[in-house]
C-alpha cells in the first residue's frame, strides 16, 4: 500500500501515526513525503521523499500526476490549505489512476476558504456564527473585534481589536479581511474522519488548552454530547471525504457555541485524537483495503491531556575538520 502526504513539512506525528497503524494491521506501507524542500522534518520519517515544485507552479499538479501514475500510488492526502482547492478541482483525474484522494468537493472547499462563506454556512445549518462584516465602516459588532484575512489559515494576521482605532490600524494592514465580534470563552477544535460517502467515523471535540501561532500545544478530549450533535448536522450536509476540523467557542457567559471555521484536511493536532483512540490513519488503511467502516461514538478517552513540545533532526549531515 502507497499513501502520498503532500506538503508535508513539519508533520511528523502525523506520518507516525501511519506508520504505528500499519504496523498494528500488519499492512506494507509506503509513505512518500512531497514538499517543495529537502530541510522539512517529516520528510525525514517518510519511506521516500519527493521535492515538487511550489502549488502555484503549472508543474505542480503534474508533478503529482506523474507520481500517482509512476508508484501506483493509492492515496493522496493534502496537509495543508493553500492544496486543497486545486486537488479538489482535479479529484477525478487521480482518481482515474486508482488514486483515491482525501479532500471534499471543490464547492466545499471554496466554502472554507471564504470565511464570509463559512459564517453563512453555519448558520444556515441551524449553527451559531459570530455576524461577518466586509468593511470598518459598516462594522457595528461591538468591541472588542476580531480581524482575520477572508481566506487565512493557521491564526496567521488575525487579530483581536479593542477599539475602532485600533480596528482601522488593523484592517490597512489586512488586504482582504473580514471582522467579526470577539467571543470570549474556551476554545474546541473538533477532529472529524469520515468514510469517502461523507459518513462519519469519528467526531472528537477536543478542548484548546494552549495554542501557540494557530497550533495546539496543550488540548484535553471533551466528549461533549452537545458539539457531537452539532457536528452531526454540519456532517451530514457536508459531506467530507476524510478529515476536517471544525473551529467553535462557547461563550463563557452563555454557554452558546459559536462556530468560526471549517479546515478540510487533518489539523495539526489530529493526531493527539488518534492516540486518544479515534486513530482516523489506521481508519484510512482500513478503507484502502475495502473494509466497512461503522460510526464509532466516544471512539476517544474522555478527559485525557496531551501537551506537545518541539525537537530537533538532522536532515543534512556536514563535514567534520
Amino acid at each position: 500500500m502507497k499513501i502520498v502526504l503532500t506538503s508535508v513539512g513539519r508533520r511528523v506525528e502525523l506520518v507516525q501515526a501511519f506508520r504505528n497503524a500499519a504496523e498494528e494491521l500488519h499492512i506494507e506501507l509506503t509513505l512518500i513525503g512531497a514538499d517543495i524542500t529537502e530541510t522539512a522534518p517529516a520528510l525525514v520519517f517518510c519511506d521516500e521523499k519527493r521535492i515538487v515544485p511550489r502549488i502555484r507552479d503549472e508543474a505542480y499538479l503534474p508533478t503529482l500526476l506523474d507520481m500517482c501514475r509512476e508508484e501506483n500510488v493509492d492515496c493522496l492526502i493534502p496537509t495543508i490549505d493553500t492544496d486543497l482547492l486545486l486537488l479538489a478541482q482535479h479529484k477525478s483525474q487521480f482518481e482515474s489512476l486508482g488514486t483515491k484522494v482525501l479532500v471534499a468537493s471543490a464547492k466545499k472547499v471554496q466554502l472554507c476558504r471564504d470565511k464570509n462563506l463559512t459564517s453563512d454556512y453555519f448558520m444556515s445549518l441551524g449553527l451559531r456564527a459570530p455576524k461577518s462584516y466586509h468593511t470598518v465602516d459598516t462594522y457595528e459588532g461591538g468591541f472588542p473585534a476580531f480581524i482575520k484575512p477572508k481566506d487565512g489559515s493557521s491564526s496567521v494576521n488575525a487579530f483581536k481589536a479593542n477599539t475602532e482605532e485600533e480596528l482601522r490600524s488593523l484592517a490597512d494592514r489586512i488586504e482582504d479581511y473580514v471582522i467579526q465580534p470577539f467571543v470570549d470563552g474556551k476554545e474546541y477544535t473538533v477532529d472529524v474522519f469520515c468514510r469517502y460517502d461523507g459518513e462519519p467515523v469519528f467526531i472528537t471535540p477536543r478542548e484548546r488548552m494552549a495554542v501557540r501561532a494557530g497550533e495546539v500545544l496543550k488540548t484535553k478530549i471533551v466528549q461533549d454530547k452537545t458539539i457531537i450533535e452539532e457536528i452531526k448536522a454540519l456532517v451530514s450536509d457536508f459531506k467530507p471525504s476524510g478529515a476536517i476540523t471544525v473551529q467553535l467557542i462557547r461563550d463563557e457567559k452563555t454557554g452558546i457555541d459559536y462556530y468560526i471555521e471549517i479546515n478540510p484536511r487533518f489539523g495539526g493536532g489530529s493526531p493527539l485524537s488518534m492516540k486518544a483512540g479515534a486513530d482516523s490513519s489506521k481508519a484510512i488503511l482500513q478503507m484502502l483495503a475495502g473494509e466497512s467502516l461503522p460510526y464509532v461514538p466516544y471512539a476517544a478517552r474522555d478527559g485525557e491531556i496531551y501537551s506537545r513540545y518541539d525537537q530537533s533532526i538532522c536532515v543534512k549531515k556536514g563535514l567534520e575538520k
